[in-house]
């Protein structure tokens, strides 16, 4: 991690980016280390931000590539079930993209959102949100830290 912060902003995205994909990493650090360096509070939080949006936004596509079939087999789901969960999960499930920055389930709401094929627009909005909150808050808790 301390490798990507020699990068600047562009290692600050990309932290970020890769922390919002499945693999087990951490942009938290990345941003503390930016903060405690002196690099600027708004576009650090911007660029972090950007970066785990898009990089959830990616396994949102992942998810949108994956088949409802796969899930059946796989979990041994009957299709009824399947299908309820999927009708009751398609108008509300977006609301869930706004807790995609929580830590372990937050990297799979995305992907379950797109094998849901909920609305893309709605679902990017409401992860945005959720992605910059969370980056003003844990922004200020170093500041605090720091001072």
């Amino acid at each position: 991690m301390a490798e990507l912060f020699e990068y600047g902003y562009w290692g600050l995205f990309l932290a970020s980016f890769l922390a919002a994909t499945v693999l087990p990493f951490s942009s938290e650090a990345v941003v503390s280390l930016c903060l405690y360096s002196g690099y600027d509070i708004s576009l650090t939080v911007v660029i972090a931000s950007l970066g785990n949006w898009a990089g959830g936004l990616t396994s949102y596509y992942l998810g949108y590539l994956g088949k409802w079939e796969w899930i059946e087999k796989a979990l041994r789901v009957k299709k009824e079930k399947a299908d309820k969960v999927r009708n009751y999960l398609q108008n509300k499930g977006n609301a869930f993209a706004f807790f995609a920055f929580l830590p372990f389930v937050g990297d799979l709401i995305p992907l379950g959102l797109g094998l849901l094929k909920t609305n893309f627009y709605w679902m990017a909005f409401f992860m945005g949100v959720g992605k910059l909150c969370r980056y003003i808050v844990w922004a200020w808790l170093t500041i605090q830290a720091i001072n």
